[in-house]
């Protein structure tokens, strides 16, 4: 065999186990040789795979030796742990932002990280439910625009669409063009957003990233330090409701003890949570004062009321007024 081949061989051996085996799949000496000519019209004898083995495990790949009547070899560590790829499997699956043909292009690189075996389970793990997905990739695009003008400390303009009676993205305010210095992706509610500075505003704003087009990357350096640097990105997606903006306020509620869960899952656990009674408890949040967070806030009913502020409880009880006239007239 010429030296070429013998390389070629290795590296064959290597590519056959990471595609067919792991701990209940394993490969024979024998059959190794035997895809080695079926696949690749390399031949080799027993010495050689053993010999081409050992070379792997000392470059550092983890094959396991199988002793006994079973006896072969499988690949062990990877990068990526099954359960680990079946997350990321299930999450590519149901984000709405990601198109269905990219869904399944994701999955079939996720598949590579693994045996083929194993691969199969990551397919149709979750039913997506009728859930609602994206029509076109341009998002990959444009994360991908505002990731290197962040990197490149560059500010960007862009076009910001919005949707019409025909279900189509159209340009807003006659397609003039939004100048921002780009500091943020932050995905919420299973959108991405960016937040930036606003050089027109001369404050922070955000966009959806899907409703942004023909970013372009400039050459100036990003505006807005001061003001974007007050900027945290876990506290921004607990007083937001769907990314609307509004009045930041410290509100305190009022709520059964049952409902402690819903509040942890919204506002995380370093919330204080005071007794009120065996029943019930007080809880103070910072929000963004806005109509979604009244919704939010009528969804959970009468037994979760506001104490104070005493302008935000007038502001709710407005908003619940408005929306009863609705139905009276």
């Amino acid at each position: 065999m010429a030296a070429q081949d013998t390389k070629l061989r290795l590296l064959y051996i290597w590519q056959i186990l990471a595609e067919e085996t792991d701990e209940d799949h394993i490969l024979s000496a024998s059959e190794l040789i035997g895809l080695l000519t079926r696949r690749y019209d390399v031949t080799a004898d027993r010495r050689s795979v053993y010999n081409d083995i050992d070379t792997l495990k000392e470059f550092g790949i983890d094959i396991v030796t199988v002793k006994g009547a079973d006896h072969g070899y499988y690949i062990a560590g990877r990068d990526f742990e099954l359960a680990e790829l079946k997350v990321l499997s299930d999450s590519v699956q149901v984000a709405k932002f990601i198109t269905r043909k990219k869904s399944e292009e994701l999955i079939k690189k996720l598949k590579l990280l693994t045996s083929i075996h194993q691969g199969k389970q990551l397919q149709k793990q979750i039913a997506l439910l009728g859930r609602p997905k994206a029509t076109n990739e341009t998002i990959f695009y444009n994360v991908d625009a505002i990731h290197t003008a962040i990197y490149k400390n560059r500010q960007i303009t862009f076009q910001y669409a919005e949707w019409t009676m025909k279900k189509t993205l159209s340009v807003k305010k006659g397609g003039i063009l939004y100048h921002v210095s780009p500091w943020a992706l932050v995905w919420d509610d299973e959108n991405y957003y960016l937040v930036a500075y606003d050089h027109a505003n001369e404050e922070e704003r955000h966009y959806r990233v899907d409703k942004m087009k023909n970013i372009e990357m400039l050459d100036a350096d990003r505006e807005g330090e001061k003001i974007m640097k007050k900027f945290d990105a876990a506290d921004f997606g607990k007083r937001t409701f769907g990314m609307f903006t509004g009045r930041n306020e410290d509100v305190v509620l009022s709520a059964p003890s049952r409902m402690v869960g819903i509040f942890l899952d919204r506002f995380g656990r370093d919330i204080m949570l005071i007794p009120d009674s065996d029943a019930r408890f007080h809880v103070s949040v910072p929000v963004t004062v806005s109509p979604q967070f009244f919704g939010w806030l009528a969804a959970l009913g009468s037994e979760v009321s506001i104490v104070r502020p005493s302008p935000v409880k007038e502001q709710f009880t407005a908003y619940l007024k408005d929306i009863i006239k609705t139905y009276e007239t």
